[in-house]
C-alpha cells in the first residue's frame, strides 16, 4: 500500500524536470542556508559552549532550529534539561517528514539511518518540489550534502571567530540566531492559519518570557499550534451549524 501510494504521488517521467535544474535549485538552498551555520557557531561560543561542544552539535544534530533553541536556553541561564527539551520538541517535525519521504524516495533500507540524518525542512521542501522520483533523490541528496558540509564548516568558522572577537555580546552578535531562525520561517508562512499559529506561538513566548525559567517559554509556546487549530475546526464546525439554522422557516421549533 506504501508503495503504491508512493507511486501515486511521483508524476510521469515525461514532465521530470532536467538534472542540471535540480541540482541548480538544491545548490542555491544548500548554499543559502548552510552559509547560516556561521551564525549558530557565533551564538554558541557566545553561550558559553566549547569548540568541541557547538561542532558537535552541528555534527550529531543538524537541524539548525533545535540548535540555536539548545544553545539560546542556555545562554539565557536555563538548565540543561529545560534546554534540551525544548530542542526536542522543535526537532520532532523531522519525524513527520521523514515519513512522507521514506515513500518519496524508497531507499534500500542500508542507506535509510544515514539518510534519516539529513531530514530537516530545506532537505524536505526541495525534495517535495520535485516531479519524478529520480529528481526527489537528486535534490535530496544535493540539498543534504551542500547543506551538511557548508553548515558544519560554518559552525566551525563562527565559534573560532566569536573566540577571536572576544565579547560577543559587545557586538549584538546574540541576536544573530533569532534573526536568521526568523528568516528562514517567513516565506513558509502562507496560510491564516500558519500566521495565527506564528503569532500566538510570539505572543506566549515573549509573554511568558518575564515569569519563567529560561527555555520554558520555548515549550509553551509549542501549545500555540494545536490551539489554534482547535479554534480553527470549531469555527468551521459552526459555519455549517449556522446556516442550518438560517435555513429554517421562523416560526418553526418554536414552543405553541
Amino acid at each position: 500500500m506504501a508503495e503504491q501510494t508512493a507511486r501515486a504521488d511521483i508524476r510521469s517521467q515525461d514532465v521530470g524536470k532536467p538534472d542540471a535544474a535540480v541540482v541548480r535549485d538544491a545548490l542555491g538552498v544548500g548554499v543559502a542556508v548552510g552559509l547560516s551555520g556561521f551564525a549558530f557557531g557565533v551564538t554558541s561560543a557566545g553561550s558559553g559552549l566549547s569548540l568541541l561542544q557547538t561542532c558537535a552539535l552541528s555534527l550529531l544534530v543538524f537541524t539548525g532550529a533545535s540548535q540555536f533553541a539548545l544553545v539560546g536556553a542556555l545562554a539565557a541561564g536555563g538548565s540543561p534539561f529545560t534546554a534540551a527539551a525544548g530542542a526536542f520538541f522543535l526537532g520532532v517535525r523531522n519525524a513527520f517528514y521523514g515519513l512522507r519521504l521514506s515513500q518519496l524516495l524508497a531507499l534500500p533500507r542500508a542507506v535509510r539511518p544515514l539518510a534519516a540524518h539529513w531530514v530537516i525542512d530545506e532537505t524536505t521542501a526541495v525534495a517535495l518540489a520535485q516531479p519524478t522520483r529520480r529528481s526527489v533523490r537528486i535534490g535530496f541528496t544535493v540539498t543534504g550534502l551542500t547543506l551538511y558540509v557548508l553548515w558544519n564548516l560554518t559552525t566551525l568558522l563562527g565559534a573560532v571567530g566569536a573566540r577571536a572577537i572576544g565579547d560577543t555580546d559587545a557586538w549584538g552578535l546574540d541576536a544573530a540566531g533569532p534573526a536568521v531562525f526568523l528568516a528562514l520561517l517567513a516565506p513558509m508562512l502562507k496560510t491564516t492559519t500558519e500566521r495565527a499559529v506564528a503569532g500566538a506561538a510570539v505572543v506566549l513566548g515573549l509573554g511568558l518570557l518575564p515569569v519563567l525559567p529560561a527555555g520554558v517559554p520555548v515549550l509553551v509556546a509549542a501549545l500555540a499550534a494545536p490551539a489554534v487549530l482547535w479554534a480553527e475546526g470549531r469555527r468551521r464546525g459552526a459555519g455549517p451549524v449556522a446556516r442550518a439554522a438560517d435555513d429554517v422557516p421562523h416560526g418553526q421549533g418554536e414552543d405553541r
